[in-house]
Protein backbone atom coordinates (compact mmCIF):
# COMPACT_ATOMS: atom_id res chain seq x y z
CA UNK A 1 0.00 0.00 0.00
CA UNK A 2 1.24 3.38 -1.09
CA UNK A 3 -0.20 6.24 1.11
CA UNK A 4 0.15 9.85 -0.09
CA UNK A 5 2.66 12.11 1.26
CA UNK A 6 1.30 14.21 4.52
CA UNK A 7 1.43 17.12 2.21
CA UNK A 8 -0.94 15.83 -0.19
CA UNK A 9 -3.46 14.87 2.67
CA UNK A 10 -3.01 18.38 4.64
CA UNK A 11 -3.92 20.02 0.63
CA UNK A 12 -6.92 17.88 0.75
CA UNK A 13 -8.28 18.40 4.24
CA UNK A 14 -7.95 22.42 3.71
CA UNK A 15 -11.87 23.49 4.09
CA UNK A 16 -14.10 23.52 1.45
CA UNK A 17 -15.57 27.13 0.39
CA UNK A 18 -18.60 28.43 -1.83
CA UNK A 19 -16.05 30.19 -3.84
CA UNK A 20 -14.44 27.54 -5.21
CA UNK A 21 -17.63 25.44 -5.93
CA UNK A 22 -19.54 28.59 -7.69
CA UNK A 23 -18.28 27.43 -10.94
CA UNK A 24 -20.80 24.62 -10.50
CA UNK A 25 -23.39 26.14 -9.42
CA UNK A 26 -26.62 28.23 -12.23
CA UNK A 27 -29.06 27.77 -14.59
CA UNK A 28 -26.72 26.21 -16.76
CA UNK A 29 -24.48 24.59 -15.08
CA UNK A 30 -24.30 21.03 -13.06
CA UNK A 31 -26.09 22.03 -9.97
CA UNK A 32 -28.95 24.63 -9.28
CA UNK A 33 -27.83 25.76 -5.73
CA UNK A 34 -25.57 24.12 -3.42
CA UNK A 35 -24.60 25.68 0.11
CA UNK A 36 -21.12 25.04 1.74
CA UNK A 37 -21.04 25.08 5.77
CA UNK A 38 -18.21 24.35 8.03
CA UNK A 39 -20.27 21.81 10.10
CA UNK A 40 -22.99 19.37 10.26
CA UNK A 41 -23.99 16.54 12.18
CA UNK A 42 -25.96 15.34 8.89
CA UNK A 43 -26.44 16.72 5.53
CA UNK A 44 -28.90 14.65 4.52
CA UNK A 45 -31.31 15.76 8.33
CA UNK A 46 -30.64 18.96 7.57
CA UNK A 47 -31.44 19.50 3.96
CA UNK A 48 -34.78 17.05 4.44
CA UNK A 49 -35.68 19.59 7.27
CA UNK A 50 -34.30 22.93 4.86
CA UNK A 51 -36.74 21.27 1.46
CA UNK A 52 -39.53 20.72 3.86
CA UNK A 53 -39.90 24.05 5.40
CA UNK A 54 -39.16 26.09 1.91
CA UNK A 55 -39.67 23.21 -0.76
CA UNK A 56 -39.45 26.37 -3.65
CA UNK A 57 -35.95 27.12 -2.40
CA UNK A 58 -34.96 23.92 -3.42
CA UNK A 59 -35.28 22.67 -6.49
CA UNK A 60 -34.31 19.35 -8.94
CA UNK A 61 -29.98 18.87 -8.02
CA UNK A 62 -29.60 21.61 -5.25
CA UNK A 63 -27.84 20.72 -2.10
CA UNK A 64 -25.70 21.09 0.83
CA UNK A 65 -21.84 19.94 1.63
CA UNK A 66 -20.81 19.84 4.58
CA UNK A 67 -16.74 20.45 5.42
CA UNK A 68 -16.91 18.13 8.21
CA UNK A 69 -19.92 15.81 9.07
CA UNK A 70 -20.05 14.92 12.60
CA UNK A 71 -23.21 12.32 13.21
CA UNK A 72 -23.38 11.20 9.82
CA UNK A 73 -26.35 8.93 8.92
CA UNK A 74 -26.20 5.18 6.98
CA UNK A 75 -28.87 2.33 6.52
CA UNK A 76 -30.56 1.06 9.22
CA UNK A 77 -29.52 4.09 11.36
CA UNK A 78 -25.71 3.48 11.39
CA UNK A 79 -23.49 5.97 12.05
CA UNK A 80 -20.62 7.25 10.47
CA UNK A 81 -18.30 9.98 11.41
CA UNK A 82 -15.03 11.25 9.76
CA UNK A 83 -11.61 13.25 10.94
CA UNK A 84 -12.60 16.89 10.13
CA UNK A 85 -11.85 17.78 6.20
CA UNK A 86 -11.31 14.05 5.42
CA UNK A 87 -14.21 13.32 3.16
CA UNK A 88 -16.30 14.60 0.93
CA UNK A 89 -20.45 14.74 2.48
CA UNK A 90 -23.17 15.70 0.83
CA UNK A 91 -26.83 15.60 0.20
CA UNK A 92 -28.80 16.22 -3.24
CA UNK A 93 -31.95 16.72 -3.95
CA UNK A 94 -33.20 14.18 -6.86
CA UNK A 95 -36.64 15.57 -8.03
CA UNK A 96 -37.12 13.86 -11.63
CA UNK A 97 -40.77 14.85 -12.56
CA UNK A 98 -40.96 12.09 -15.56
CA UNK A 99 -40.22 9.60 -12.72
CA UNK A 100 -43.28 7.13 -11.81
CA UNK A 101 -43.65 7.37 -7.83
CA UNK A 102 -43.05 3.62 -7.95
CA UNK A 103 -39.46 4.20 -9.52
CA UNK A 104 -37.39 6.10 -7.38
CA UNK A 105 -36.22 3.04 -6.02
CA UNK A 106 -33.79 3.85 -8.33
CA UNK A 107 -32.69 6.80 -6.87
CA UNK A 108 -29.47 5.16 -5.01
CA UNK A 109 -28.73 3.07 -7.78
CA UNK A 110 -28.78 6.35 -10.05
CA UNK A 111 -26.68 8.63 -7.72
CA UNK A 112 -24.42 5.29 -6.69
CA UNK A 113 -23.90 5.45 -11.10
CA UNK A 114 -22.51 9.33 -10.89
CA UNK A 115 -19.88 8.23 -7.68
CA UNK A 116 -19.07 5.51 -9.68
CA UNK A 117 -17.83 7.35 -13.01
CA UNK A 118 -16.59 10.27 -10.64
CA UNK A 119 -14.12 7.82 -8.48
CA UNK A 120 -13.06 6.45 -11.72
CA UNK A 121 -11.98 9.75 -13.26
CA UNK A 122 -9.79 10.01 -9.92
CA UNK A 123 -8.10 6.62 -11.02
CA UNK A 124 -9.97 3.93 -8.64
CA UNK A 125 -11.31 1.10 -10.23
CA UNK A 126 -15.20 1.35 -8.34
CA UNK A 127 -18.17 -0.65 -8.63
CA UNK A 128 -21.66 -0.26 -6.87
CA UNK A 129 -22.98 -2.63 -4.32
CA UNK A 130 -26.30 -3.24 -4.00
CA UNK A 131 -28.42 -1.24 -2.93
CA UNK A 132 -26.17 1.94 -2.22
CA UNK A 133 -22.15 1.06 -1.23
CA UNK A 134 -19.54 1.67 -3.71
CA UNK A 135 -16.71 -0.52 -3.10
CA UNK A 136 -13.49 -1.17 -4.41
CA UNK A 137 -11.29 -4.88 -4.53
CA UNK A 138 -8.63 -3.76 -2.62
CA UNK A 139 -8.27 -6.34 0.53
CA UNK A 140 -5.26 -8.16 1.11
CA UNK A 141 -7.84 -10.78 2.92
CA UNK A 142 -10.96 -11.84 2.94
CA UNK A 143 -13.22 -10.26 5.16
CA UNK A 144 -16.73 -12.02 6.64
CA UNK A 145 -19.57 -10.52 4.52
CA UNK A 146 -16.98 -8.25 1.55
CA UNK A 147 -14.99 -10.66 0.73
CA UNK A 148 -11.82 -8.74 -1.04
CA UNK A 149 -14.37 -5.72 -1.56
CA UNK A 150 -13.34 -2.42 0.28
CA UNK A 151 -16.12 0.07 0.90
CA UNK A 152 -15.19 3.60 0.06
CA UNK A 153 -18.60 5.70 -0.17
CA UNK A 154 -22.05 5.19 1.29
CA UNK A 155 -25.37 6.10 0.07
CA UNK A 156 -28.26 7.24 2.06
CA UNK A 157 -31.86 8.39 -0.29
CA UNK A 158 -34.46 9.46 1.61
CA UNK A 159 -38.23 10.83 0.38
CA UNK A 160 -39.16 13.82 1.17
CA UNK A 161 -42.35 13.97 2.78
CA UNK A 162 -44.93 15.42 0.98
CA UNK A 163 -42.80 15.84 -1.97
CA UNK A 164 -42.40 14.56 -4.93
CA UNK A 165 -38.90 14.75 -4.25
CA UNK A 166 -35.47 12.28 -2.75
CA UNK A 167 -32.36 13.60 -0.86
CA UNK A 168 -29.42 11.55 -1.86
CA UNK A 169 -26.77 11.61 0.57
CA UNK A 170 -23.04 10.47 -0.65
CA UNK A 171 -20.49 10.11 2.05
CA UNK A 172 -16.77 9.77 0.21
CA UNK A 173 -13.60 8.50 2.26
CA UNK A 174 -11.02 10.85 0.81
CA UNK A 175 -7.75 11.11 3.31
CA UNK A 176 -8.36 8.61 5.69
CA UNK A 177 -5.06 6.99 6.80
CA UNK A 178 -5.84 3.20 8.06
CA UNK A 179 -6.06 4.12 11.52
CA UNK A 180 -8.78 7.11 10.84
CA UNK A 181 -10.78 4.48 9.14
CA UNK A 182 -14.17 3.31 11.38
CA UNK A 183 -14.35 -0.76 10.15
CA UNK A 184 -12.19 -3.50 8.65
CA UNK A 185 -13.86 -3.28 5.50
CA UNK A 186 -13.66 0.48 5.00
CA UNK A 187 -11.38 2.38 2.60
CA UNK A 188 -10.22 5.93 1.40
CA UNK A 189 -9.23 7.29 -2.04
CA UNK A 190 -5.81 7.72 0.09
CA UNK A 191 -5.46 3.82 0.49
CA UNK A 192 -6.93 3.07 -2.60
CA UNK A 193 -3.89 4.89 -4.60
CA UNK A 194 -5.81 7.24 -6.13
CA UNK A 195 -4.38 9.91 -8.08
CA UNK A 196 -6.58 12.77 -7.46
CA UNK A 197 -7.82 13.91 -3.21
CA UNK A 198 -8.75 17.42 -4.06
CA UNK A 199 -12.41 17.09 -2.73
CA UNK A 200 -13.02 20.30 -5.01
CA UNK A 201 -12.36 18.37 -8.09
CA UNK A 202 -14.21 15.13 -6.72
CA UNK A 203 -16.90 17.30 -6.24
CA UNK A 204 -16.89 18.73 -9.48
CA UNK A 205 -16.74 15.36 -10.96
CA UNK A 206 -19.58 14.20 -8.60
CA UNK A 207 -21.71 17.08 -9.67
CA UNK A 208 -21.68 16.15 -13.08
CA UNK A 209 -22.20 12.91 -13.43
CA UNK A 210 -24.72 13.16 -11.50
CA UNK A 211 -26.43 15.64 -13.54
CA UNK A 212 -25.74 13.60 -16.65
CA UNK A 213 -26.93 10.16 -15.13
CA UNK A 214 -30.41 11.94 -13.40
CA UNK A 215 -31.00 13.16 -16.81
CA UNK A 216 -30.80 9.78 -18.74
CA UNK A 217 -32.69 7.85 -15.78
CA UNK A 218 -35.65 10.70 -16.50
CA UNK A 219 -35.26 10.90 -20.41
CA UNK A 220 -36.03 7.57 -20.76
CA UNK A 221 -39.53 6.03 -21.04
CA UNK A 222 -37.99 2.44 -20.34
CA UNK A 223 -35.51 2.73 -17.74
CA UNK A 224 -33.77 -0.08 -19.76
CA UNK A 225 -31.03 1.91 -20.71
CA UNK A 226 -30.35 3.48 -16.85
CA UNK A 227 -30.26 -0.49 -15.38
CA UNK A 228 -27.94 -1.95 -18.11
CA UNK A 229 -25.41 1.01 -17.01
CA UNK A 230 -26.15 0.55 -13.25
CA UNK A 231 -25.72 -3.35 -13.89
CA UNK A 232 -22.24 -2.50 -15.66
CA UNK A 233 -20.54 -1.02 -12.84
CA UNK A 234 -22.43 -3.39 -9.78
CA UNK A 235 -20.45 -5.54 -8.47
CA UNK A 236 -22.83 -7.52 -6.87
CA UNK A 237 -24.46 -9.36 -9.94
CA UNK A 238 -22.25 -12.86 -10.23
CA UNK A 239 -22.03 -13.27 -6.08
CA UNK A 240 -22.85 -15.98 -4.08
CA UNK A 241 -24.52 -13.99 -1.45
CA UNK A 242 -26.86 -14.03 1.66
CA UNK A 243 -29.05 -11.06 1.89
CA UNK A 244 -29.91 -9.84 4.81
CA UNK A 245 -34.16 -8.69 4.73
CA UNK A 246 -36.14 -6.44 6.91
CA UNK A 247 -38.48 -8.98 9.01
CA UNK A 248 -37.13 -12.06 7.14
CA UNK A 249 -35.29 -14.63 6.93
CA UNK A 250 -32.21 -14.07 4.76
CA UNK A 251 -32.70 -15.17 0.92
CA UNK A 252 -29.20 -16.75 -0.81
CA UNK A 253 -28.10 -17.91 -4.00
CA UNK A 254 -26.66 -15.87 -6.79
CA UNK A 255 -27.46 -12.67 -7.62
CA UNK A 256 -28.12 -12.82 -11.10
CA UNK A 257 -29.27 -8.76 -11.94
CA UNK A 258 -31.63 -6.46 -11.62
CA UNK A 259 -35.53 -6.01 -12.36
CA UNK A 260 -37.56 -3.00 -13.99
CA UNK A 261 -38.14 -1.70 -10.36
CA UNK A 262 -34.27 -1.83 -9.15
CA UNK A 263 -34.54 -4.51 -6.98
CA UNK A 264 -31.99 -7.17 -6.89
CA UNK A 265 -32.72 -10.74 -8.68
CA UNK A 266 -31.31 -13.24 -6.70
CA UNK A 267 -31.48 -17.23 -8.17
CA UNK A 268 -31.32 -19.41 -5.22
CA UNK A 269 -31.68 -22.33 -7.32
CA UNK A 270 -35.37 -22.65 -6.73
CA UNK A 271 -36.27 -19.31 -7.92
CA UNK A 272 -35.41 -16.06 -8.59
CA UNK A 273 -36.06 -13.82 -6.27
CA UNK A 274 -36.86 -9.79 -6.30
CA UNK A 275 -35.08 -8.64 -3.22
CA UNK A 276 -36.52 -5.01 -2.68
CA UNK A 277 -34.25 -3.85 0.42
CA UNK A 278 -31.59 -5.21 2.70
CA UNK A 279 -27.83 -6.19 3.11
CA UNK A 280 -26.06 -8.15 1.05
CA UNK A 281 -22.91 -10.35 2.28
CA UNK A 282 -20.50 -11.79 0.21
CA UNK A 283 -20.30 -15.76 0.69
CA UNK A 284 -17.67 -16.37 -1.26
CA UNK A 285 -14.76 -14.20 -2.35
Amino acid sequence: MILPSPAAVAASREPLTATQLAGIVGPTRQLSRLDVVASSPSTNTALLKAVAESPEHWPHLSGIVADHQTAGRGRAGREWATPRGAALTVSLVLRPQAIAPDALGWAPLVAGLATVRALRDCGVGAYLKWPNDVVVEAGAKDIPGWGRWRKVVGILCEGVPGERAVVAGIGINVSQSPAELPVPHAASLATLGATELDRVRLMRALAAHLRDAAAAWEGEADGDSVRAEVERVCATIGWDVAVDVPDGVPISGTAVGLSAGGALLVDTGAEVREVLAGDVRVRRA
